[in-house]
């Protein structure tokens, strides 16, 4: 997600053209659903945009993977919030409300099964083998990356064709029909617009 009312932040000569923001609203929104590798690339994004960039997993997870109570959460996430115009990724539905019904633009990685699981594959080995300290100390582990019922990959099956139906009816939902939409099919779609974003005409 990307929030930015310090300044106007232009996209131009480019396929995904998109002029930002409205006065006194925050900027944008990236959001990728399943997970797609993109969070160094929303960082980039932040930091090109001179704009804080909000990891809703951070706000989230506790030590030990403690998951935050949802009163925590939502609080810990409006305060981020606060800040004047901002770049989030990440989308849990207990603060969607917050997050979504503050930006402008939503980006939907809407990436094809295979590829999400080859990237998850590829991420979940890298963090297990390097030991990789995530949010708060946390770790990811064999055991529970790929044998228990908390397996992202396992997530990613079930949900995966159900939430694909469901997230366009609530994008249509009178709260956020603020929201501009920029459905991204393929990595290099991805590129393609982050490599835009910034441009002035």
């Amino acid at each position: 997600m990307i929030s930015g009312s310090r300044e106007l932040w232009r996209v131009s000569s480019h396929p995904f053209a998109l002029t930002r923001p409205s006065a006194g609203r925050p900027g944008a929104l990236s959001w990728s659903v399943p997970p797609a590798r993109a969070r160094r690339r929303w960082r980039n994004l932040a930091r090109r945009l001179e704009l804080p960039h909000i990891e809703l997993d951070a706000l989230h997870w506790e030590p030990n993977w403690t998951e935050a109570s949802t009163e925590v959460f939502r609080r810990r996430t409006e305060e981020a919030l606060q800040a004047d115009g901002w770049v989030a990724d990440g989308n849990y539905s207990k603060v969607r409300d917050l997050v979504w019904g503050s930006a402008d633009l939503l980006v939907w990685l809407d990436y094809a099964l295979p590829v999400i699981m080859g990237r998850l594959v590829s991420r979940t080995l890298r963090r297990v083998i390097t030991r990789e300290v995530l949010w708060n100390g946390n770790q990811e582990e064999w055991r529970v990356a790929f044998f228990s019922r908390d397996s992202l990959w396992l997530w990613v099956l079930q949900s995966y064709r159900r939430r694909r139906k469901q997230y366009p009816v609530q994008f249509a939902r009178a709260e956020y029909c603020h929201l501009e939409v920029l459905r991204l099919r393929s990595p290099r779609a991805t590129r393609q617009w982050l490599s835009g974003m910034g441009r002035t005409e």
